[in-house]
């Protein structure tokens, strides 16, 4: 009997510290949450949140796209865990994968061909097409082990590649103005956020919140086929629906923001680093902590050069990537 005892007290030891970690990230985002909507070309703490001052730049402007934000990380960084489970290759995420490029391969060709005319939910339906167009061919191709893990990869950054030229391309030799400011748009942002699009944002949420809350049925999947089978999970059945919830987070986010990359990749390693391996708490994790990093990031596009604004998916990269690598090599040495 002294092994479940201490295997069981491992475990509780575990849950606690995974408990501690989600608390954490939940103070942490709400203490971002109050700088972004204080944070501006003009500062307003939340002593003057009721003033009039603030009707305009807090209520108006920054709540909206704080919770647009709000609601894009933390479905990129689910997303990228959930793609990294079900290609079984940690280095699956929507950017790196193609997929959220194919999304956006989608939206230039709704601009051109409808001349900028058309209505948001159509743009937002053509951005999930795209992004389960290029999901659901990466998955037949890591289902029928036509490639290895690795090569697979390969194929998706090619996907991706081919996406970014043909938006290239296209918005090169257009004239259109709409398709130009598309070009900008696609670097990754939330300006022209307001509450006239949150309706876009909030599509995202009964998605995300039944992710979260699927990582039981991950951690089966991440046993094998036949343990899975054993257990009573359909594996097309779920390996399909999970596919159709990422792409179609993926391709709101992306007809919301543009592309922001690093996130879907980083956030589930870093957390994984962290000691949170379990699905169950890991999926929560996520999603605070990628909803903490991007707003972070929008903060910095906002207020990081006087009377501009960054584009966020370079903020994210530029920030990010060098703290990735950094808990990399202090995890490798520790090892």
């Amino acid at each position: 009997m002294p092994i479940p005892q201490t295997y069981s007290a491992l475990e509780q030891q575990r849950k606690r510290r995974d408990r501690r970690w989600l608390v954490g990230l939940s103070l942490l985002l709400v203490i971002i949450c109050v700088f972004s909507l204080s944070a501006g070309e003009n500062w307003l703490w939340p002593d003057q949140w009721l003033g009039s001052e603030a009707r305009l730049f807090v209520w108006q402007l920054r709540l909206p796209r704080a919770i647009a934000v709000i609601l894009v990380g933390a479905s990129l960084a689910v997303a990228g865990a959930v793609m990294q489970s079900l290609f079984e290759n940690p280095l699956a995420e929507p950017g790196l994968l193609g997929v959220a490029n194919g999304a956006g391969v989608a939206l230039v060709l709704c601009v051109m061909l409808g001349h900028g005319i058309l209505p948001v939910w159509v743009m937002s339906l053509a951005a999930i097409a795209g992004a389960l167009i290029v999901t659901f061919f990466l998955l037949t191709i890591s289902r029928k082990r036509l490639l290895t893990n690795a090569r697979m990869l390969l194929v998706g950054v090619a996907i991706g590649i081919v996406c970014s030229a043909l938006m290239t391309w296209a918005i090169y030799f257009s004239s259109n103005l709409d398709l130009r400011q598309l070009m900008y748009w696609m670097m990754g942002g939330f300006g022209g956020v307001d509450w006239n699009q949150i309706w876009l944002a909030m599509l995202l949420l009964p998605v995300l919140l039944w992710l979260v809350f699927q990582g039981n049925a991950l951690n089966l999947l991440s046993l094998g086929i036949v343990q899975a089978q054993q257990l009573g999970i359909s594996l097309t059945t779920w390996r399909y629906g999970l596919v159709l919830a990422v792409g179609w987070i993926v391709g709101l986010s992306v007809a919301l923001s543009g592309v922001i990359g690093f996130i879907g990749l980083v956030i589930p390693h870093i957390l994984r680093l962290a000691g949170i391996t379990d699905q169950r708490r890991l999926l929560p994790a996520c999603a605070i902590g990628g909803a903490s990093v991007l707003l972070l990031a929008d903060v910095v596009s906002r207020i990081g050069l006087y009377a501009a604004e960054l584009p966020v998916g370079v903020v994210t990269a530029t920030l990010g990537a060098p703290v990735f690598i950094w808990l990399l090599i202090r995890v490798g040495q520790i090892r």
